[in-house]
């Protein structure tokens, strides 16, 4: 077995079958977040400052006589609870809203029903269909392909933005940041928001029924909700200094938040898939996306990634019984679980809306303009 080529600066490796290196060994990923995001994309300085401060003025003035400035999507997870806090400390009126695709865990269910109470900030929670949601995550498992969070994803953010249209709310604040996400490699996983491809993938591996699915098209996402609608997503911490480890140390102190073990674990899917699904079937471990993402904000050293990458890749004390849940859950069986996790790619040439993506990205002027 080949050892692994890992970067010299990061810790990514070659797991990531698209990675490449320059002659000091740095990767790609690495080499990206230094030339195209630190300084342009990701401003933890005086100049994200005064942009955040022009924005929630903004907001604020165009919150005038309405119920809510904006509306902001809380999971129970670290960046979606600090950033309600932030709002909250920013003078914000927002609305939280929670979408419940039935994989909280009891922690993220507590952390949200604490936050909401001592900020006094109104709860809207989305239920979605569990049938729906389990007909999707099934075809997706069916499929074999490698982001088998897209079925969740997609619904999270379907749901949250219906929502906000409902609520005639323009602003959806967002805790997504450069900070602790700036890597992932896109062979590990495809874009959760192609309507095209999760559609591709239920015709073909489940029964096509997504009636009771929240989904998102290509129009709605790209160009009703942007420019007809005038829906800006903000994502407020990549303005501020903003490390994780604070984040989690000032939510337990001053909220009794309490943390859930690792990155995107407040969903017990979503644990079980990056922990156990993603390194069994495909050699992937997203700790190193994540970590190397620390590293390259400055949050941790390269060391420090490296000595936390000999830890399990899964508590081996919950293994059994997140398996069983999970399958339970989804009606699987265990022989069918194995097989599947253990059999070649089934999912190829699945349709894609790639091509009108690439078209919107071009024409992102020009909608500016015709939509001003």
């Amino acid at each position: 077995m080949t050892t692994p080529q890992v970067c010299t600066r990061c810790i990514m490796d070659t797991t990531d079958p698209e990675i490449t290196f320059d002659e000091q060994g740095r990767c790609n990923h690495c080499t990206r977040f230094f030339d195209t995001i630190q300084g342009v994309h990701w401003l933890p300085n005086g100049e994200g400052k005064r942009i955040l401060d022009e924005t929630i003025a903004k907001i604020k003035n165009e919150g005038k006589g309405k119920q809510y400035d904006g509306i902001i999507g809380l999971s129970g997870g670290v960046d979606s609870s600090y950033l309600l806090c932030k709002v909250k400390e920013w003078g914000l009126r927002p609305l939280a809203v929670h979408v419940d695709a039935g994989w909280n865990s009891e922690l993220a269910v507590k952390n949200i029903e604490v936050l909401c109470k001592k900020l006094d900030i109104d709860l809207h929670t989305i239920v979605i269909d569990w049938e729906a949601m389990r007909n999707v995550q099934v075809a997706f498992l069916r499929s074999g392909v490698e982001n088998q969070d897209i079925p969740q994803d997609h619904a999270f953010f379907a749901a949250l933005y219906r929502y906000a249209i409902k609520k005639r709310v323009r602003y959806v604040f967002n805790g997504a940041n450069f900070a602790t996400e700036s890597i992932l490699p896109a062979a590990w996983g495809y874009d959760a928001m192609d309507s095209t491809y999760l559609s591709a993938i239920v015709r073909r591996f489940g029964d096509g029924n997504l009636k009771n699915f929240p989904v998102v098209n290509f129009w709605e996402y790209y160009i009703y909700y942007p420019y007809i609608r005038r829906m800006t997503v903000v994502r407020p911490l990549n303005y501020i200094h903003y490390r994780k480890c604070e984040a989690i140390r000032e939510l337990e102190m001053n909220y009794g938040w309490r943390y859930y073990g690792a990155k995107h674990w407040e969903s017990r899917f979503t644990k079980f898939f990056q922990g156990y699904y993603l390194p069994t079937r495909f050699g992937y471990d997203k700790r190193k996306a994540h970590l190397s993402s620390l590293v390259v904000s400055g949050e941790i050293t390269r060391d420090e990634a490296l000595e936390e990458m000999k830890k399990p890749v899964y508590p081996p004390e919950h293994l059994e019984s997140d398996k069983a849940y999970v399958l339970k859950k989804l009606r699987i069986s265990q022989e069918e679980f194995e097989r599947l996790i253990n059999s070649p790619r089934v999912a190829e040439n699945i349709p894609t809306n790639a091509k009108l993506k690439m078209w919107a990205r071009h024409a992102k002027k020009t909608m500016k303009t015709l939509f001003r």
